[in-house]
């Protein structure tokens, strides 16, 4: 069955993101009085929703004092840093608008699942690519993150295709495990977050290395 949408991923995919989301957290661990983290730990820390990476990020010991309440007060307040400083340093990475414009010339119906905030993912996605995404989704109260199916699913219903007609493109073992549960194809893409190494160990349908290798790799696949 021919593929008719390809959906992404959005940090560590579409776009780097990892130098404001480390800017965020560290301002709100700084004004906490405790120890920021290296920009490239961030790495390991985002991909499971902006609470997960603020538990990440604090220090063990202070996460055990903190109540659940005191925790989402930092959480908001990181969010509310983020939300005003999305893209100081964030820019899509290198050949994504060429191949992203080459693959809705192609006709295929392009989708954005994340796991951030859904208030940032459209902020985001309008600033950085206005008009050429048919579909965006971030969190939101009542959906399961993913790897659950539920987001996909759904996005899926909004682009009119089944898991068979799409592929899910993203550069974590959450990504890949998210494409598996809805019955999707997933591509890694090794410049992201995590690297060649994750996505292979999570199964991934094929991995590539540049951007400009999606459009013929879609072409190629929508063909089988």
């Amino acid at each position: 069955m021919p593929y008719k949408a390809c959906i992404f991923d959005l940090d560590g995919t579409l776009l780097d993101t990892l130098a404001d989301l480390a800017l965020a957290c560290n301002t709100i661990m700084v004004r906490h009085g405790w120890p920021g983290h290296e920009t490239e730990q961030y790495r390991f820390f985002v991909g499971n929703g902006f609470a997960k990476l603020m538990e990440r990020v604090l220090p063990a010991g202070v996460l055990a004092t903190l109540a659940p309440e005191e925790v989402g007060a930092l959480v908001r307040e990181a969010r509310d840093f983020y939300t005003a400083h999305l893209w100081e340093h964030t820019l899509p990475y290198e050949g994504i608008p060429e191949a992203l414009h080459k693959l809705a010339a192609s006709g295929i119906r392009l989708g954005l699942l994340s796991n951030k905030p859904d208030s940032e993912t459209q902020l985001l996605a309008c600033h950085f690519f206005p008009g050429i995404l048919d579909a965006v989704a971030g969190s939101r109260p009542g959906v399961p993150l993913k790897p659950d199916p539920a987001a996909l699913h759904a996005l899926l219903e909004a682009l009119s295709v089944s898991p068979q007609e799409a592929v899910y493109v993203g550069d974590s073992n959450v990504d890949m495990q998210t494409a598996r549960n809805a019955g999707v194809f997933s591509v890694g893409v090794a410049w992201g977050f995590r690297g060649a190494r994750e996505l292979a160990e999570a199964g991934a349908g094929c991995i590539i290395t540049r951007p400009a290798e999606l459009p013929g790799l879609f072409s190629q696949a929508s063909q089988n």
